[in-house]
């Protein structure tokens, strides 16, 4: 990878709505060149998909919640099961493997409180959990989908 993919890369994350043209500009390069790099950008697995964010107050999700998951069951078996069902609720938009005291985070969108406890519901219905306990958020201070590209060699 060489400075033009990584300023590629970095155009893509800003904004990858624009035309060839228009991020071939923001990296120095021409238009063939810059669509031949994206194309084995993405072969190479450094671009994983291209998406629309979307706005979560703007679509009334106005709760955001981290949810702290223990349990007492670390088999595949259990495994298999809880993350089948997490990714049945579509208003769990991440599940982290966590080192530690908790064993999974998940993050929670939701349109208030009810809906919330709605979700959380459908939570323990999934698998056994042991623990269950969640913070909320009160201000988003920084939130951002842009990868850090200054170490990438």
């Amino acid at each position: 990878m060489d400075s033009i993919d990584k300023k590629i890369l970095q155009a893509l994350q800003t904004d990858c709505s624009g035309s060839v043209a228009e991020i071939a500009e923001r990296a120095g390069v021409t238009q063939t060149p810059c669509w031949r790099r994206i194309k084995k950008l993405e072969e190479m697995g450094y671009i994983d998909k291209r998406v629309a964010l979307l706005d979560q107050k703007a679509l009334n999700l106005r709760l955001t919640a981290y949810v702290m998951v223990k349990t007492s069951q670390h088999d595949q078996q259990w495994l298999t099961k809880f993350s089948d069902g997490v990714h049945d609720i579509p208003e769990i938009v991440e599940i982290h493997r966590m080192a530690g005291d908790i064993d999974y985070l998940l993050k929670i969108v939701a349109e208030d409180m009810a809906e919330y406890d709605r979700i959380y519901k459908n939570l323990i219905r999934v698998a056994e959990l042991s623990d269950v306990s969640a913070s909320f958020s009160m201000e988003c201070i920084k939130a951002s989908t842009e990868l850090p590209l200054t170490r990438i060699r």
